[in-house]
């Protein structure tokens, strides 16, 4: 038998006895939420050139409220991609991206857009906080597929 026979076969039972822990549920899970977050980036991009070409056009404050609440529920869905993330356990990088996507989610994005109220470039870096929480999960699902296959 050859070096790399035996170092498939020692992987396979390895993962028989439990010692490989990646459940392929879970994995398929934690990519499944990374990709529904990114979705629902895609969309909150859109609803905030919507709600700014709005506000031009003379709407209200309300003009904001869908991009408002779509960040709510990504701050929740943050935490969902971080506790799937810690029973899925992909890896130490895995678990500290979730944490930064729910810090940057969940405190950074709020803190800025109140900032922004009174100083126009918290409200820029409001937009640019959106595209890093963009490229964390973008990254980690791709990451994610290169070690799974």
């Amino acid at each position: 038998m050859s070096g790399s026979n035996t170092t498939t076969d020692n992987r396979a039972d390895a993962r028989r006895r439990g010692g490989t822990r990646q459940p392929g549920l879970a994995i398929a899970i934690y990519r499944w939420s990374l990709a529904v977050f990114l979705a629902a980036g895609v969309v909150q991009i859109f609803l905030a050139g919507l709600g700014a070409f709005k506000l031009l056009h003379g709407a209200g404050d309300a003009a904001l409220d869908p991009h408002r609440t779509l960040g709510y529920a990504m701050a929740g869905m943050a935490i969902v991609i971080l506790i799937v993330t810690l029973i899925a356990r992909p890896g130490t990088r895995a678990i500290i991206g979730a944490v930064l996507l729910v810090l940057m989610t969940v405190v950074l994005q709020s803190l800025l857009a109140g900032l922004a109220d009174n100083h126009v470039i918290f409200g820029a870096l409001h937009a640019t906080d959106g595209l890093f929480i963009l490229a964390i999960p973008a990254y980690l699902y791709v990451w994610s597929g290169r070690r799974a296959s």
